[in-house]
Protein backbone atom coordinates (compact mmCIF):
# COMPACT_ATOMS: atom_id res chain seq x y z
CA UNK A 1 0.00 0.00 0.00
CA UNK A 2 1.33 3.43 -0.90
CA UNK A 3 2.05 6.11 1.62
CA UNK A 4 0.09 9.39 1.52
CA UNK A 5 2.03 12.44 0.41
CA UNK A 6 2.64 14.80 3.32
CA UNK A 7 1.24 18.32 3.00
CA UNK A 8 3.22 21.50 3.62
CA UNK A 9 3.23 22.68 7.22
CA UNK A 10 3.20 26.43 6.47
CA UNK A 11 -0.47 26.43 5.37
CA UNK A 12 -3.71 25.48 7.05
CA UNK A 13 -7.11 24.53 5.70
CA UNK A 14 -8.55 27.97 6.53
CA UNK A 15 -5.69 29.77 4.76
CA UNK A 16 -6.29 27.67 1.65
CA UNK A 17 -10.02 28.45 1.74
CA UNK A 18 -9.21 32.17 1.90
CA UNK A 19 -6.87 31.78 -1.08
CA UNK A 20 -9.64 29.89 -2.92
CA UNK A 21 -12.07 32.78 -2.47
CA UNK A 22 -9.51 35.21 -3.92
CA UNK A 23 -8.50 32.99 -6.84
CA UNK A 24 -9.72 34.23 -10.22
CA UNK A 25 -9.43 30.82 -11.87
CA UNK A 26 -12.15 28.34 -10.90
CA UNK A 27 -9.83 25.37 -11.41
CA UNK A 28 -7.27 26.78 -8.98
CA UNK A 29 -10.04 27.45 -6.47
CA UNK A 30 -11.32 23.89 -6.80
CA UNK A 31 -7.83 22.47 -6.29
CA UNK A 32 -7.24 24.66 -3.24
CA UNK A 33 -10.51 23.53 -1.69
CA UNK A 34 -9.66 19.87 -2.28
CA UNK A 35 -6.26 20.30 -0.62
CA UNK A 36 -7.94 22.23 2.25
CA UNK A 37 -10.25 19.27 2.77
CA UNK A 38 -7.19 17.02 2.99
CA UNK A 39 -5.70 19.41 5.58
CA UNK A 40 -8.90 19.09 7.61
CA UNK A 41 -8.49 15.34 7.87
CA UNK A 42 -10.78 14.01 5.15
CA UNK A 43 -9.51 10.95 3.35
CA UNK A 44 -7.72 11.61 0.08
CA UNK A 45 -10.51 9.89 -1.84
CA UNK A 46 -13.19 12.13 -0.27
CA UNK A 47 -11.09 15.27 -0.75
CA UNK A 48 -10.49 14.34 -4.38
CA UNK A 49 -14.20 13.70 -4.91
CA UNK A 50 -14.96 17.15 -3.46
CA UNK A 51 -12.54 18.68 -5.94
CA UNK A 52 -14.03 16.77 -8.87
CA UNK A 53 -10.95 14.63 -9.50
CA UNK A 54 -9.57 11.23 -8.64
CA UNK A 55 -6.99 10.45 -5.95
CA UNK A 56 -4.05 10.26 -8.34
CA UNK A 57 -4.84 13.69 -9.79
CA UNK A 58 -5.13 15.15 -6.28
CA UNK A 59 -1.79 13.55 -5.43
CA UNK A 60 -0.18 15.22 -8.47
CA UNK A 61 -1.61 18.60 -7.44
CA UNK A 62 -0.37 18.10 -3.87
CA UNK A 63 3.13 17.49 -5.22
CA UNK A 64 2.97 20.75 -7.19
CA UNK A 65 1.49 22.57 -4.20
CA UNK A 66 4.27 21.30 -1.94
CA UNK A 67 6.93 22.37 -4.41
CA UNK A 68 5.56 25.75 -5.54
CA UNK A 69 2.78 26.77 -3.16
CA UNK A 70 -0.56 28.02 -4.43
CA UNK A 71 1.08 29.38 -7.62
CA UNK A 72 1.81 25.80 -8.67
CA UNK A 73 -1.91 25.02 -8.95
CA UNK A 74 -2.37 27.05 -12.14
CA UNK A 75 -2.66 25.27 -15.48
CA UNK A 76 0.48 25.38 -17.58
CA UNK A 77 -0.38 25.60 -21.22
CA UNK A 78 2.40 24.87 -23.65
CA UNK A 79 3.44 27.28 -26.35
CA UNK A 80 2.96 24.65 -29.02
CA UNK A 81 5.56 23.40 -31.44
CA UNK A 82 8.22 25.68 -32.85
CA UNK A 83 7.30 27.09 -36.27
CA UNK A 84 9.01 25.38 -39.17
CA UNK A 85 9.82 28.72 -40.80
CA UNK A 86 11.89 31.26 -38.89
CA UNK A 87 10.89 34.92 -38.73
CA UNK A 88 13.43 35.80 -41.42
CA UNK A 89 12.11 33.03 -43.68
CA UNK A 90 8.55 34.28 -43.17
CA UNK A 91 9.66 37.77 -44.16
CA UNK A 92 11.31 36.34 -47.27
CA UNK A 93 8.06 34.52 -48.06
CA UNK A 94 6.09 37.76 -47.69
CA UNK A 95 8.47 39.51 -50.10
CA UNK A 96 8.14 36.60 -52.51
CA UNK A 97 4.35 36.81 -52.46
CA UNK A 98 4.41 40.60 -52.86
CA UNK A 99 6.73 40.36 -55.87
CA UNK A 100 4.66 37.67 -57.55
CA UNK A 101 5.96 34.74 -59.56
CA UNK A 102 8.87 35.21 -61.95
CA UNK A 103 7.39 34.95 -65.45
CA UNK A 104 10.81 34.28 -67.00
CA UNK A 105 11.48 31.33 -64.74
CA UNK A 106 8.05 29.70 -64.67
CA UNK A 107 4.75 29.79 -66.49
CA UNK A 108 2.89 31.02 -63.39
CA UNK A 109 0.74 34.12 -63.63
CA UNK A 110 -0.22 34.31 -59.96
CA UNK A 111 0.62 32.47 -56.76
CA UNK A 112 -1.59 29.64 -55.61
CA UNK A 113 -1.13 27.92 -52.27
CA UNK A 114 0.01 24.75 -54.01
CA UNK A 115 2.62 26.72 -55.97
CA UNK A 116 3.83 28.44 -52.80
CA UNK A 117 3.99 25.06 -51.04
CA UNK A 118 6.40 23.85 -53.73
CA UNK A 119 8.38 27.10 -53.60
CA UNK A 120 8.71 26.88 -49.80
CA UNK A 121 9.93 23.30 -50.11
CA UNK A 122 12.48 24.30 -52.75
CA UNK A 123 13.78 27.45 -51.02
CA UNK A 124 13.59 26.59 -47.33
CA UNK A 125 13.51 22.77 -47.39
CA UNK A 126 10.31 22.74 -45.32
CA UNK A 127 7.22 20.67 -46.15
CA UNK A 128 3.80 22.25 -45.59
CA UNK A 129 0.31 21.30 -46.67
CA UNK A 130 -1.63 23.74 -48.83
CA UNK A 131 -3.93 24.46 -45.88
CA UNK A 132 -0.94 25.37 -43.72
CA UNK A 133 0.39 27.66 -46.44
CA UNK A 134 -3.00 29.38 -46.49
CA UNK A 135 -2.86 29.82 -42.70
CA UNK A 136 0.66 31.24 -42.85
CA UNK A 137 -0.37 33.70 -45.55
CA UNK A 138 -3.24 34.83 -43.31
CA UNK A 139 -0.82 35.32 -40.42
CA UNK A 140 1.38 37.42 -42.71
CA UNK A 141 -1.58 39.66 -43.53
CA UNK A 142 -2.47 38.33 -46.97
CA UNK A 143 -6.06 37.57 -47.89
CA UNK A 144 -7.49 35.38 -50.60
CA UNK A 145 -8.73 37.67 -53.35
CA UNK A 146 -9.78 36.40 -56.73
CA UNK A 147 -10.62 38.52 -59.73
CA UNK A 148 -14.10 38.56 -61.13
CA UNK A 149 -14.20 36.11 -64.01
CA UNK A 150 -14.26 37.63 -67.46
CA UNK A 151 -14.87 35.85 -70.72
CA UNK A 152 -11.96 36.03 -73.14
CA UNK A 153 -14.16 37.33 -75.97
CA UNK A 154 -15.91 39.97 -73.90
CA UNK A 155 -15.96 43.37 -75.58
CA UNK A 156 -15.54 46.38 -73.27
CA UNK A 157 -17.38 48.79 -75.59
CA UNK A 158 -20.46 46.57 -75.72
CA UNK A 159 -20.53 46.30 -71.94
CA UNK A 160 -20.38 50.09 -71.59
CA UNK A 161 -23.23 50.51 -74.08
CA UNK A 162 -25.55 48.31 -72.01
CA UNK A 163 -24.83 49.95 -68.63
CA UNK A 164 -27.68 51.90 -67.09
CA UNK A 165 -27.16 55.61 -67.59
CA UNK A 166 -30.63 56.93 -66.75
CA UNK A 167 -31.17 59.34 -63.87
CA UNK A 168 -32.89 58.14 -60.73
CA UNK A 169 -36.66 58.75 -60.49
CA UNK A 170 -36.52 60.58 -57.21
CA UNK A 171 -34.90 63.99 -57.13
CA UNK A 172 -34.60 66.26 -54.13
CA UNK A 173 -36.54 69.50 -54.46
Amino acid sequence: MTRAVALRSDYSGNQLRQLATKAKDASVSRRLLAIAAAYDGLSRAEAARMGGMDRQTLRDWVHRFNAEGSDGLHDRWGQGPEPKLSTAQRQDLAKLVEAGPDAARSALVRWRCSDLKNEIAARFDVAYSTRSVSRILGELGFAHVSARPRHRRQDGETVEAYKKTSLPRWRPT
